[in-house]
């Protein structure tokens, strides 16, 4: 595969308006370029034999029962609240919007 210019990492720097000093321009190249060999390489790898995964082992999801449980009341819930009003809780008007 072909290195990544200087040129291209600055182009790609100025597109993202990414301000890099020559040496991290430099820097960066080589890192990219990097990168890309490491991407060709997996894909080399990859064939239509192969499945696609998106774990390396299967996961398990772990989950508790759906139970209904009680819960609060309206007149609990609303107990701690700073202000009620016809049993739901009160809240500052905001936007200036009529109720």
């Amino acid at each position: 595969m072909s290195a990544i210019s200087r040129s291209e990492v600055e182009h790609l720097a100025r597109l993202a308006r990414i301000d890099m000093s020559d040496e991290e321009l430099d820097r960066m190249a080589g890192q990219l370029d990097a990168v890309l060999d490491a991407v060709a390489a997996v894909a080399k790898v990859a064939t239509d034999d192969v499945p696609a995964t998106s774990h390396p082992v299967p996961l398990t999801n772990v989950t508790r029962p759906d139970v209904v449980r009680p819960g609060l009341t309206a007149a609990e819930a609303l107990a701690g609240a700073p202000a009620a009003e016809d049993g739901r809780f009160r809240v500052p008007m905001i936007l200036g919007e009529e109720a």
